[in-house]
């Protein structure tokens, strides 16, 4: 009798191999657009906790809250916006009393000149009023890319994606970008979401970051997205944010 043909070992894949395909499948559009669905239904009222009501408030807010939290540049804005109250009047400011009513936020002598420096430019080459666009915010003294699409996106319910610490911090837990650069993420999260909604993305993701996912401890237990989220239940053992070295 022919001796009967033994069947083919089965091929095991290793586990590393099968981490390594789930990895290549993994679609960072989908998960985007997943995450945005369904911070939309937790979060179903967008807020910028920066209190504010006109655009020149907000500004002033946003370039305040650099290195500090808003809840600090909250206490200081009221006084700030009785002494200033538009424009004209900041960029006529003394900046010894300006820097006494912000000195609280840190870095007060540099944001006192950037706030000068921001409603002179405004004064003279806007009329006093904010810009819309990107181009013309960014040139403005203490306003990057940041700050101007807080601008455009709360004030103007224009296309900006603000990328703060919280949003380029969750981003790359939730897997939608494995980029640092603020920039670079911004313009990596525009490719995945319609126009309209990256304003409102940024506020969740930043409301998500202070309630839910915080830097050291993140509360997995009772996130929402934690069936998703590919850093979900790992030990945090580092820092979540890279800073750019200091120029020497």
């Amino acid at each position: 009798m022919a001796a009967k043909k033994q069947a083919a070992p089965k091929k095991v894949v290793s586990a590393k191999k099968q981490a390594l395909s789930k990895k290549a499948k993994f679609d960072a559009h989908a998960q985007t657009t997943e995450v945005a669905r369904r911070l939309a239904i937790g979060y179903p009222e967008v807020i910028c906790e920066l209190d504010h009501k006109n655009a020149y408030e907000l500004l002033s807010a946003t370039i305040l809250s650099a290195q500090c939290t808003d809840v600090r540049v909250n206490m200081v804005t009221p006084a700030l916006f009785v002494r200033y109250p538009d424009p004209w009047a900041l960029a006529a400011a003394d900046p010894v009393e300006l820097e006494t009513i912000i000195r609280s936020t840190g870095f007060y002598q540099s944001k006192a000149r950037n706030l000068m420096g921001m409603a002179q430019n405004l004064v003279e080459r806007f009329g006093g009023e904010v810009p819309s666009e990107l181009s013309d915010l960014v040139t403005l003294p203490g306003v990057g890319r940041k700050t101007g699409n807080v601008v455009r996106s709360v004030i103007f319910d224009l296309p900006g994606l603000p990328v703060d610490t919280h949003v380029g911090r969750l981003s790359r837990r939730l897997g939608l970008t494995k980029l640092e650069d603020p920039v670079k993420v911004e313009l990596e999260l525009n490719n995945y979401l319609p126009g309209s909604e990256w304003g409102s993305f940024s506020l969740r993701l930043i409301l998500h970051g202070r309630r839910v996912c915080d830097a050291r401890k993140p509360q997995c237990t009772i996130c929402e997205l934690a069936d998703i989220c590919p850093s979900a239940g790992l030990p945090v053992i580092g820092p979540t944010t890279k800073r750019p070295a200091k120029k020497k």
